[in-house]
């Protein structure tokens, strides 16, 4: 009996170990979703977060590696979206085409992911590496099969990951809608060197829902301090 009492007490605490870690990137990504991450102090976490200072320390080391957990928290959630569907492509262009339209259909279904994606990815470096590493591969494949024309692969990714993520960003401050989403879709694949006919016809190809995570908070409001994050 007294086996079980320990082990029990043992689950217990590494279930509010688990839940509070949870709590702290909850709060980070409610801030980081307003400003850069690296102007976000400790304080400030731990005050969106309900608890105290030295809570911290006992689930991370500094705010380089909590927001190095909020990254991959959000690159799990990109591998969710797009990832699996994406593979199952064979078309490079309508990989492309596909990934942009997910990441959109995600930020138009939570304001707040899309503020807080929009400005890790850029600011993140680890996380940007990620994302232009695979957007490489898929432009490099549309190049070698003499898809798509005009900029280097280089400068390409920089236009498809620049431009999707400041439509993100417009979309997370309400500037942005669905109607405006088809069309930043052609526009990116214009851009990378994509006839403008070919390009409708992938957007055309990209219908159906998106899985979507968990809401942050409701997007028919700005983000603020009262709002859960998740």
């Amino acid at each position: 009996m007294a086996n079980v009492n320990l082990e029990r007490r043992a689950e217990i605490g590494r279930e509010k170990r688990a839940r509070t870690k949870a709590q702290l990137i909850a709060a980070a990504k409610t801030l980081f979703a307003r400003r850069s991450w690296e102007t976000v102090t400790i304080d400030e976490v731990v005050q969106e977060a309900k608890v105290a200072k030295g809570t911290f320390y006992g689930h991370f080391n500094d705010l380089d590696q909590l927001a190095a957990a909020v990254a991959d928290d959000l690159l799990e959630t990109f591998d969710t979206l797009i990832q699996s569907q994406r593979l199952s492509m064979t078309e490079p262009l309508l990989r492309i085409g596909f990934g942009c339209d997910a990441f959109l259909k995600q930020s138009l279904s939570d304001r707040g992911w899309a503020s807080l994606a929009s400005r890790m990815a850029l600011s993140h470096r680890a996380l940007g590496r990620v994302v232009r590493s695979r957007l490489g591969e898929d432009l490099r494949l549309a190049l070698e099969g003499g898809r798509g024309s005009g900029p280097t692969r280089e400068l390409a990714v920089e236009l498809v990951v620049g431009a999707i993520l400041q439509v993100a960003a417009a979309i997370g401050e309400g500037r942005l809608g669905e109607a405006d989403r088809p069309e930043a879709i052609r526009c990116v694949l214009a851009a990378i060197g994509v006839a403008r006919p070919e390009a409708a016809s992938i957007v055309a190809r990209l219908g159906g829902p998106v899985p979507q995570g968990p809401v942050m908070w409701d997007g028919a409001s700005e983000p603020s301090g009262s709002d859960s994050a998740g």
